[in-house]
């Protein structure tokens, strides 16, 4: 029963909607989401006992947001501005920081440090840090980017993601290319090992003992790796790779390779010996977009795990080292998993092409 001594609660359509999506809506503030549930109750004719009891709350609490929300409606209930130190910083000043770092650079300078800005536009470091990230400003990182010029672009991402997603029957996908100049390098002094709250050392310089060239064919459908070492990377080199290649590949199946534009690719050396063998079929990859090729990330899992912290005292212990972990890799290989289609490249390609296009500012 609804309490006659009180003002009834009475909602439109509209705040009901409003009250009953704050209510239900847990990453509103939790005191937002309390007061369309006080309001609601009260709508339901509650007295502020039954709603404080309801909602296990303070009946002082339940009285407050109504009288509020019966004075101000919805725009009642929000937080009134609390008392604090007063504001410093002026919109004026604020819009200056953002200007400066977005269209220009300090006297004989790259970009704003937070130091030669603040000193600029007279307040503290700390004020123009928290402006930039306020905006989302950082200046003092940059990326690089390269878009390819080359003219068959979409025929050839449509070719390569089309082998990853839907691979031809009867046939072998191999992502090829070469990792040249492996160096096998010594450290000066013994590595020291990891400690409890210390991380393995070691030394800065190092000594060099030459150098070896890597080929690998990736096999897309199982993760197994094809690979050569070999002194260097020429069209005959990777004519040799080929012929490996073809050895360790069921005959009876249709053989696609990935691989880049190298002059050694399409060489007249390989084009010769791909008339020879017809189940081979070259693909290449568009100018400047390594990154299409799976076995560019096969070759970053190479050097996380095996080159990068390695120590090797010969080219020989090298290419031990190689052959080692390449076994193991083969032994547990799993596929990488190609998820984004061709389509979905092309439309990030045209968007980023038409950012960069337009004004920054």
């Amino acid at each position: 029963m609804g309490d006659t001594r009180l003002p009834p609660v009475v909602l439109s359509d509209t705040e009901r909607s409003t009250l009953e999506d704050w209510a239900r809506r847990r990453s509103t503030a939790q005191g937002l989401a309390q007061r369309a549930q006080i309001v609601l109750a009260c709508a339901r004719g509650w007295n502020n006992t039954r709603v404080a009891a309801r909602l296990g709350i303070e009946r002082k609490t339940a009285a407050r947001w109504r009288t509020r929300f019966l004075l101000d409606r919805l725009d009642g209930l929000a937080d009134e501005p609390r008392p604090g130190v007063p504001r410093t910083i002026t919109d004026a000043q604020v819009e200056e920081v953002v200007v400066r770092t977005l269209e220009e650079v300090p006297a004989g300078g790259t970009h704003w440090s937070k130091r030669e800005l603040a000193k600029v536009v007279g307040i503290s470091p700390a004020s123009v840090l928290r402006i930039w990230h306020a905006f989302g400003l950082q200046p003092w990182r940059t990326e690089t980017f390269k878009i390819s010029p080359d003219p068959f672009l979409i025929d050839k991402i449509r070719d390569v993601v089309g082998l990853y997603l839907a691979p031809p029957a009867n046939a072998a996908v191999f992502a090829v290319d070469e990792k040249p100049q492996i160096q096998a390098l010594e450290r000066t002094a013994p590595v020291l090992p990891m400690l409890p709250g210390v991380p393995e050392r070691r030394s800065f310089d190092y000594v060099r003992h030459g150098t070896v060239d890597l080929f690998a064919a990736l096999n897309t459908a199982t993760g197994k790796v094809i690979t050569k070492l070999s002194a260097q990377h020429r069209a005959v080199d990777f004519r040799d790779f080929l012929d490996e290649i073809d050895r360790q590949t069921d005959p009876g199946l249709a053989v696609h390779v990935i691989c880049d534009n190298l002059s050694a690719h399409k060489a007249p050396v390989v084009h010769k010996w791909l008339l020879a063998h017809p189940r081979f079929h070259l693909h290449f990859t568009p100018t400047y977009s390594s990154w299409i090729n799976q076995v560019e990330r096969w070759f970053a899992e190479l050097e996380r795990r095996c080159l990068a912290r390695g120590v090797f005292c010969s080219l020989d212990d090298l290419k031990a080292g190689l052959e080692s972990w390449i076994k193991v890799w083969n032994d547990e290989a799993r596929p990488f998993k190609w998820t984004k289609t061709a389509d979905q490249i092309l439309d990030r390609i045209c968007r980023y092409c038409d950012r960069i296009s337009k004004p920054v500012h």
